[in-house]
């Protein structure tokens, strides 16, 4: 089982990932975009692991939305 993320992961996650910032499933580089505008190393690193699962889940939604399209 993973660890529950806290709202605050969660909230900021998401208002971050609307502001059209180039975050992709790659934990790392999703590091070094919040760089260091976050208050915490902790905080940064629970909110980019959140952003690139967030991303790794938007993708399989999609090819399964693909997938089912092209079966019709």
């Amino acid at each position: 089982m993973g660890k529950i993320k806290t709202r605050l992961i969660k909230r900021t996650g998401r208002s971050i990932n609307t502001k059209e910032l180039p975050f992709s499933e790659d934990f790392n580089s999703n590091k070094k975009i919040l760089g260091k505008d976050m208050p915490s190393k902790k905080v940064r690193n629970q909110i980019a692991g959140f952003l690139a699962r967030t991303k790794r889940q938007e993708k399989v939604e999609k090819e399964k939305l693909e997938k089912g399209l092209k079966k019709e």
